[in-house]
C-alpha cells in the first residue's frame, strides 16, 4: 500500500503536471490546426490574387510554396511555446541555420532573384530568339533557377538565370518588323547609277520586303577599294535571314550578268626606278 500515491499527492500530481500539461497540449494542438487552417487560407488567397495578375503559373507555384513553409514554420513555433517551450533560443537556431545554407546557397540565389526578376518583367518568352547571357537561341524554357535556349544549330544551352539578368538582353523577336542591314562594294570604274537601279528593282520585286518603312539605298561610303552602297530594307521578323541571304545572292548574280564587278581588297603599288 506503501507504493501507491496517497490521495493528497495524486490530487497534487493532477493540480500541478497532469492538468497543466493537458492544457497546454491541448492549447498547441489546437494552435497548430487553426494555425494550417489560416496558412492555407492565405496561400489560397496570395495564388488566386497572383494567378488573377497574370502571373507566371511557375513563379505562382514556387512562392506558394515558400510562402506555405515559412508560414507553418512560425505556426510550429507558436504551438511549441503553448508547450512551454522557450523557442527564443529555436529561432535564434534557425536563423543561423538560415544564414549559413544562404552564405552556402549564394549563386544559387541570385540565380533564384534573377528568375524572379526575368518572370515578372518578361524581357523575352518562350519561342523568342535572343542573345542573353553569352549565347543566341530561341528560348524553350524558363525556370526559376536558368533559362534553356536552343542555339541555331539545335544545341540545348542551359544558362543561369544570374548571367541573363546581369548582362544586356537582345530579344530578336520582340518587334513585329526588322532591318535588314547589308553593303554591296562596286568598283570605283563601275556606273553608280546602274548599279543603285539595280539595288533598287531587286528590293522593290521582293514581296517580302515591306514598302513602310520604305527601303534605304544609299552609297554610304567612298572606300579604299570599293565604292560601298548600304542597303537596307524593312521585312517582318520571321523573313529576315531568308531575306538576308535571298539578296544577297541575287545581287551577286546579277551584278554578274550586268557587268559590275565587286571588288576585293586591293593596294596600288608605286616604284621609283632608281637612275
Amino acid at each position: 500500500m506503501d507504493n501507491f500515491l496517497k490521495p493528497e499527492q495524486l490530487k497534487s500530481l493532477t493540480t500541478d503536471y497532469v492538468i497543466p500539461w493537458a492544457i497546454n497540449i491541448t492549447m498547441a494542438i489546437v494552435v497548430f490546426i487553426i494555425g494550417r487552417m489560416v496558412v492555407g487560407f492565405v496561400v489560397r488567397l496570395v495564388n488566386k490574387l497572383m494567378k488573377r495578375s497574370k502571373m507566371d503559373e511557375i513563379l505562382v507555384n514556387f512562392i506558394c510554396s515558400i510562402l506555405n513553409a515559412v508560414l507553418l514554420l512560425f505556426v510550429i513555433v507558436a504551438a511549441l511555446d503553448q508547450l512551454g517551450v522557450d523557442t527564443t533560443s529555436l529561432i535564434a537556431l534557425m536563423g543561423a541555420a538560415g544564414l549559413a545554407v544562404g552564405l552556402a546557397l549564394q549563386n544559387s540565389l541570385q540565380n533564384f532573384a534573377a528568375g524572379v526578376m526575368l518572370i515578372v518583367f518578361r524581357p523575352f518568352k518562350a519561342g523568342d530568339f535572343v542573345e542573353a547571357g553569352g549565347t543566341t537561341g530561341v528560348v524553350e524554357n524558363i525556370s526559376i533557377f536558368s533559362t534553356m535556349l536552343k542555339t541555331p544549330d539545335n544545341r540545348e544551352v542551359i544558362v543561369p538565370n544570374g548571367s541573363i539578368y546581369g548582362g544586356n538582353i537582345t530579344n530578336f523577336s520582340a518587334r513585329p518588323t526588322r532591318r535588314v542591314d547589308l553593303m554591296f562594294g562596286i568598283g570605283y570604274g563601275d556606273d553608280i547609277r546602274k548599279a543603285k537601279d539595280i539595288l533598287t528593282k531587286l528590293v522593290v520585286e521582293d514581296e517580302r520586303i515591306l514598302k513602310d518603312p520604305a527601303p534605304q539605298i544609299v552609297v554610304g561610303e567612298l572606300g579604299d577599294s570599293s565604292v560601298n552602297f548600304h542597303v537596307r530594307p524593312w521585312v517582318n521578323s520571321p523573313d529576315y535571314w531568308d531575306v538576308y541571304f535571298d539578296l544577297t545572292e541575287k545581287v551577286k548574280l546579277t551584278f554578274d550578268e550586268e557587268g559590275i564587278s565587286i571588288p576585293y581588297p586591293q593596294m596600288d603599288l608605286h616604284l621609283d626606278k632608281a637612275e
